[in-house]
């Protein structure tokens, strides 16, 4: 088998086991590649590299790669559309290295392998486990298509790790005896076999669960202080029609999911934008809680953001490359409560978020200054 020259992320050796599996038979020795260099890629945290007569690039020379290691990484580099080519190094030994397509990428600033490591490693090592978890089962280019999510969800677990519940609860053990993934596309389905702790100090038979693996979300209800009102999204939702419900367009805050690397509050700037148009001010966090915790890893950070909300911010908005159609409402808060209370709104974290607005109002409209802010 022909030496392998890494340039970019697999010579971060963590992600390279992930991909290969264990990397103790194999040698790795620095080495160069005259003729090319390495930059970021404008589209996203990796190197692209081209040709390029004035540089060399340092990488990683991998020997004793097998035929069951290669076909790994034809699989890895496969989805994102990279494809083996020979090479000569600067001390005249051939090999071989992934390459993209021409004209791909576009190249951007230098490319620092230290700096990816500590700014996306973890999250890379956590999606190239999912990537590999569907080598025989889906193809690379049925990969790349999922990869924004997979991407997305190994955010949400790293997010997991600094979740602020849990105070008071039991810090039982959970024995996972198998993991099986039922479906995979856009989101996915787990199902596990496992047996945890009991409160009697017991643990349980085994058990069949199933969840559903989603990426974190961020939800937001504008608020203007000085009107008193709010702004609120509708839009068709894909729940109440496989319910059966007669209302499938829904009213609900804005929302929408993390993107890796991506703050909650910075996501929620971003979705305000995309949706309606509409710049937030100071953000006042309501909740950070899961949707559904018996059947679902969908987790929510929930805030309502004060904004100005005159009449002519109502309207129609949406991503057209998301197929997003969304029309904008302004409400009162009093309608906006009484919606809440005679069970016209269907979304938890609206309600939500209305009753917390209704405890936090007469403090958010005072601290803006609001001639009536004395309104209960």
């Amino acid at each position: 088998m022909e030496p392998l020259f890494l340039f970019g992320t697999l010579q971060h050796l963590p992600l390279l086991k992930a991909v290969v599996g264990s990397t103790s038979h194999l040698t790795l020795n620095p080495a160069e590649l005259p003729g090319f260099s390495v930059s970021v890629a404008a589209e996203g945290p990796f190197p692209v590299i081209e040709v390029d007569d004035a540089s060399t690039v340092n990488g990683v020379l991998v020997e004793g790669l097998t035929t069951a290691d290669m076909a790994r990484l034809d699989f890895y580099e496969g989805a994102f559309d990279y494809a083996l080519k020979p090479i000569s190094l600067s001390d005249g030994q051939g090999g071989q290295a992934y390459f993209p397509k021409q004209g791909q990428w576009t190249p951007g600033a230098m490319w620092s392998l230290e700096k990816w490591a500590l700014n996306w490693g973890p999250l890379s090592i956590l999606a190239a486990e999912e990537v590999m978890g569907y080598m025989g089962q889906k193809s690379p280019q049925e990969v790349d298509g999922m990869f924004p999510m997979i991407r997305a969800r190994a955010w949400s677990r790293l997010n997991a790790q600094h979740s602020k519940h849990g105070r008071g609860t039991l810090p039982g053990r959970v024995e996972v005896t198998q993991r099986e993934r039922a479906y995979a596309n856009y989101f996915a389905l787990d199902e596990y076999r496992l047996r945890h702790d009991r409160f009697d100090g017991s643990q349980t038979e085994e058990v069949l669960r199933a969840v559903f693996l989603a990426a974190d979300a961020t939800l937001v209800l504008p608020y203007d202080p000085h009107r008193d009102r709010v702004l609120l999204v509708e839009q068709m939702r894909m729940g109440p029609l496989a319910r059966g419900d007669k209302h499938l367009w829904q009213l609900e805050p804005i929302a929408g999911r993390l993107d890796p690397g991506e703050t909650p509050e910075a996501a929620a700037r971003r979705e305000a934008l995309e949706e309606a148009g509409l710049e937030l001010g100071v953000l006042e966090t309501v909740a950070e809680t899961y949707c559904s915790p018996g059947n679902s890893t969908e987790f929510y950070f929930i805030y309502v953001g004060l904004a100005d909300l005159p009449d002519s911010v109502a309207g129609t908005g949406g991503l057209e490359i998301e197929n997003e159609d969304i029309r904008s409402h302004i409400v009162s808060f009093d309608d906006l409560l009484e919606m809440c209370e005679s069970f016209q709104i269907a979304n938890a974290p609206l309600v939500m978020a209305t009753y917390w607005l209704a405890h936090h109002r007469q403090r958010l409209r005072a601290s803006a200054g609001a001639s009536d802010a004395r309104t209960s």
